[in-house]
């Protein structure tokens, strides 16, 4: 009741899941989005296509046993996904077995229309993705079709995916065959599973942004969690041997050789016009 009060208590939802609480919206969602419409000269070469692998889970049962609402966060997706069509690319969605993609629909930003624009242009693609095991039958075949791979972030990101010895593969493809991949947030526990059926860490010695996890731990405070993560993403990647450059939730990207990280929702607009300007500037 205190914490109902106060509006630090998350919010029940219908399947007894909790979004983040009146407080946490506040201080972390918008009704528009800082996207800034960048002019790219749209690439025109053969590999258009990029893989978007999004998480189908909704529901992380936290330490405590309450269930956080999540999913892919839209600004996350969406702001990246802009620019990258600005710049020319296509999308190809994919899910682990080809439910619909889950998004935080508490964090979408519904006074912005190119960002509600592009959810709704992809909404028939996000409701019928592709399953992924499809995706890798036909991969080394298709390969020279894509630029890139990209892997929202949201906690949704950790559900599955990490686990998945499919999304390894396609990220070890993609790093066999000069692609690059893209992530931000908790898109980056993706990257776990290059690990996975014995195959050695990816990104051992690679320098990442990645929302950090003592952020993680404070945030059950006011709410934004209904309790505390089950594991930890940055403790997890660190012990591989990656790096990571930022300490704060922020702005921070980075590209080290062909992996484009940016660490937090806030960076979501910069790593798009990132992604989208190392892609056209490597694949010219």
């Amino acid at each position: 009741m205190f914490k109902s009060l106060l509006g630090i208590a998350p919010i029940e939802e219908a399947d007894g899941s909790f979004k983040p609480s009146k407080l946490a919206l506040k201080l972390s969602t918008s009704d528009v989005s800082d996207f800034e419409n960048t002019p790219f000269a749209a690439y025109q070469g053969k590999k258009k296509k990029i893989l978007v692998i999004a998480t189908e889970q909704k529901n992380m049962t936290m330490q405590n046993g309450k269930m956080f609402s999540t999913g892919n966060h839209p600004v996350e997706a969406l702001l990246p996904m802009l620019h990258l069509k600005n710049a020319g690319f296509e999308f190809e969605i994919a899910t682990p077995t080809g439910a619909p993609v889950v998004f935080e629909m508490w964090a979408m930003p519904q006074g912005d229309a190119a960002v509600v624009g592009l959810y709704e242009e992809l909404k028939p693609r996000f409701e019928k993705p592709r399953r992924l095991q499809d995706v890798v039958d036909g991969f080394s075949d298709e390969v020279s079709a894509y630029a890139a791979v990209f892997v929202p972030g949201g906690h949704g990101a950790m559900l599955g995916i990490p686990e998945d010895p499919n999304v390894g593969y396609i990220l070890r493809q993609a790093h066999e065959n000069d692609l690059f991949t893209i992530s931000l947030c908790h898109g980056p526990g993706s990257f776990l599973a290059t690990a996975l059926e014995d195959h050695p860490f990816l990104y051992g010695d690679y320098k990442m942004a990645v929302f950090p996890d003592s952020v993680d731990k404070m945030t059950p405070m006011i709410g934004y969690l209904p309790g505390h993560m089950p594991w930890r993403l940055g403790e997890k990647l660190t012990a591989l041997g990656a790096t990571i450059v930022n300490t704060k939730g922020d702005k921070t990207c980075i590209v080290d050789r062909r992996l484009i990280t940016g660490a937090s929702p806030l960076a979501s607009n910069d790593l798009g016009k990132l992604a989208a300007k190392t892609l056209l500037e490597n694949l010219a």
